[in-house]
């Protein structure tokens, strides 16, 4: 006896002979033998992995004029952990870091590109002379400022995961950069670049049990100094 039936990636042909029940998959099962491919191109919340989920989201896209971008690796945050780690268990003044989330636009040139990063910097980068022209200085932080289209915020970590920290705390400098884009360079702007940057530090902070968020306030102080 032959019968018809719909499965999930086409019809199905099902013979039932006396030796029981054979089944050959008819047309429409190609979509079944692979995986369907993920697209390149995703919204803020999922540019790479969570790192901009929530209400962070519809703020990145209003900085950055975009709302679709380059899809980019989940594991920024465990990239970026890393390299502090390491660059801290050095003993050197400074290191590289990593970048936690790179944001390249759709339909954009190779150039238009901004994103966060996180490095370790050394002592004497927190003086408040030499700020790049149009930069001003935030309270926020061992050090905070913001430009037209970026923010730096510098902080200091003392964690159970980083022995000796409690004698000499890991220097971070996160910065957030929104690459090419028309946005204003207004005072609104620039305490959303802040905004954004401060959020993605609290999550590093948080990732790395920094004692007191890292004395980074749970909600952004944007004061210009």
């Amino acid at each position: 006896m032959e019968r018809y039936e719909r499965s999930g990636c086409g019809r199905v042909r099902r013979w039932l002979t006396a030796a029981g029940l054979v089944v050959a998959v008819g047309a429409g099962s190609a979509a079944c033998t692979s995986e369907k491919k993920e697209s390149p191109f995703v919204g803020a919340a999922d540019v790479c992995g969570d790192v901009f989920a929530g209400p962070l989201a519809e703020m990145v896209e209003k900085a950055t004029g975009d709302k679709v971008f380059f899809r980019k690796s989940p594991k920024g945050m465990e990239r970026v952990v890393a390299a502090l780690k390491e660059g801290y268990a050095s003993g050197r003044p400074w290191a590289e870091g990593d970048t936690l989330c790179l944001l390249r636009p759709k339909d954009s040139d190779q150039t238009d590109k901004g994103g966060v990063t996180f490095t370790m910097y050394a002592p004497q980068d927190v003086e408040d002379e030499g700020l790049p022209a149009g930069h001003e200085l935030y309270t926020m932080g061992v050090q905070s400022s913001v430009g037209r289209g970026n923010a730096a915020l510098y902080f200091e970590c003392v964690s159970p995961q980083l022995k000796g920290s409690d004698k000499t705390p890991l220097r971070i400098h996160g910065s957030f950069g929104r690459g090419e884009s028309d946005a204003p360079d207004t005072r609104e702007y620039r305490d959303l670049n802040m905004t954004i940057l401060h959020a993605v530090s609290l999550k590093l902070v948080k990732e790395l049990d920094c004692a007191d968020n890292g004395g980074l306030p749970e909600s952004p102080v944007l004061t210009p100094k």
